[in-house]
């Protein structure tokens, strides 16, 4: 900066925060609606980037480096938000779920005995859109048609069964064969959608419009350091295509989550939460190409399924009053 002259101009990229919220100013709800999409785009693509990068640094080294690169970018572009300024519910009930989320779904597809469990995994997780609307509907931040929202969450959790029944025909002495397989990685999978769908709809209610997802990153990477140091984890074998996945996955990390904090808080909960059935069908196709998996017929159904009845669950809230 020249000293006597006020047309200091700051970097391109020191401009983009500017610009966004010039747009975000304009008109809040529609920005908030197109950070929402933005998110589920990237998020279509982080199991298959997680599992190979998984594969590569550990099933908790690899997520410590994602998060610690995401939650640095988020901070150099967002800058480190003042804690006084934030609810403390938002900070302690939306951090802790946040970390717990991560956390939950990091290890649910590391710890995936192989590539098709992983994908397998990552679909439980998708339970959260239907869940998302239901918490909404429970803590009265949206209104819904019970007699399609219960048949809705019932045929996404349906999809997710026969997800996890295989190529087998249903029993229920195979779905818990299935389970006893790998309980660890299944149920934080489950765990997991649980608690974004919670996060999604407690950071609207706590946020106040405000973000500390930057912060939220960086928790969960020191707790999962941490837990690398603290237990016996498998070397990192550190190569250019591994820091170069790394690297992409933490900038759709950082993105992505700050996008959807955005979305949630501004945005119309009930058309994300829609728009999001898309995000199941989606990521299965770029696993599926990413890790060189060819999931079965049943796997599909079964996304078919999940999709279906996050649909349901979204028309639910169309519908006018509660029945």
């Amino acid at each position: 900066m020249i000293l006597g002259c006020s047309c200091y101009h700051p970097p391109a990229w020191r401009r983009i925060p500017l610009v966004l919220t010039s747009f975000i100013s304009t008109s809040p709800a529609r920005a908030g609606n197109v950070g929402g999409v933005l998110a589920i785009l990237l998020w279509s693509a982080t199991v298959g980037l997680f599992r190979s990068i998984g594969e590569a640094l550990g099933p908790v080294g690899g997520p410590a480096v994602i998060f610690t690169i995401s939650g640095m970018l988020v901070v150099l572009f967002a800058g480190i938000p003042s804690i006084r300024t934030f609810d403390r519910r938002y900070l302690l009930v939306s951090g802790i779920l946040f970390v717990a989320y991560e956390i939950s779904l990091a290890l649910s597809i590391g710890y995936a005995h192989d590539r098709s469990q992983a994908m397998e995994v990552g679909m439980i997780n998708y339970l959260w859109p239907s869940l998302t609307m239901l918490f909404a509907v429970l803590l009265r931040q949206q209104s819904a048609s019970i007699r399609l929202l219960a048949p809705g969450i019932t045929l996404a959790f349906l999809g997710i069964v026969w997800v996890m029944k295989g190529n087998d025909a249903f029993s229920v002495a195979r779905l818990a064969e299935n389970f006893a397989d790998n309980p660890l990685a299944y149920a934080l999978a489950f765990l997991a959608a649980f608690l974004w769908a919670a996060y999604s709809v407690l950071s609207r209610r706590y946020g106040n419009g405000k973000s500390a997802v930057g912060l939220f990153l960086l928790a969960t990477a020191g707790v999962l350091w941490l837990r690398y140091f603290q237990s016996d984890q498998p070397p990192m074998h550190v190569s250019l295509p591994a820091a170069v996945q790394v690297m992409v996955l933490g900038a759709f990390t950082a993105t992505a989550y700050s996008a959807w904090n955005f979305g949630i808080q501004r945005g119309s909960i009930g058309l994300l939460a829609a728009l999001s059935y898309f995000t199941p069908v989606l990521s299965s196709c770029l696993s599926s190409l990413w890790l060189g998996v060819t999931p079965s017929w049943t796997f599909w159904l079964g996304v078919a399924m999940v999709t279906a009845g996050s649909l349901m669950s979204w028309a639910a809230t169309r519908l006018p009053g509660r029945r």
